[in-house]
């Protein structure tokens, strides 16, 4: 007689292996948004969406995006971050203006003040980032956990909405380091 449910035959159950992997990838997604959270949270007075929103417009042609591009570059609903940059709007961060090419978009664009916030913020994200998550590895894990997050990050977005984040190695070390 067997402990798997009735009806499961055909399901493809994790080996002892995958098991320990998966149990421990649940761990890191679980655990190192609050860590990251937290530091920029203390650090920047800022949260981690709002730190990637402004790092992905500081990586952006002249600190600028349509909105609809920054909701898909930051995995946000429009709603969500229409919410965040007005919020980043009231503390002089973030612009918004129509677009002169098409005036149903709306652009957001990284103020001065903007661009001096991810610049200070920077640092303190980016030992945050090491300190929990680069500096336990070498650099064949390194290079092993990029190949292992890219192939992820395909199967969750294969309309490859995330691209900026994913897979362009062509990309130069932005100072807001994402």
């Amino acid at each position: 007689m067997s402990d798997r449910p009735q009806g499961t035959e055909d399901v493809r159950w994790l080996s002892p292996d995958e098991l320990r992997a998966w149990v421990r990838l649940q761990a890191v997604v679980e655990l190192l948004p609050g860590a990251l959270d937290s530091q920029l949270r203390r650090d920047a007075n800022l949260s981690h969406y709002e730190y990637l929103l402004l790092a992905m417009l500081s990586e952006a042609p002249g600190r600028t995006l349509r909105m609809s591009e920054l909701a898909s570059a930051t995995n946000a609903t429009l709603p969500r971050l229409s919410h965040v940059v007005t919020r980043l709007e009231a503390r002089g961060y973030v612009a918004r203006t129509p677009s002169p090419e098409d005036r149903r978009a709306t652009l957001a664009s990284l103020t001065a003040e903007g661009w001096a916030k991810v610049v200070a913020s920077a640092p303190g994200h980016v030992g945050a980032v090491r300190g929990h998550v680069l500096d336990a590895l070498t650099a064949e894990q390194v290079a092993q956990l990029s190949a292992i997050t890219s192939a992820i990050v395909r199967t969750l977005d294969p309309t490859n909405r995330l691209h900026a984040l994913a897979d362009d190695d062509s990309r130069p070390t932005p100072p807001a380091a994402v």
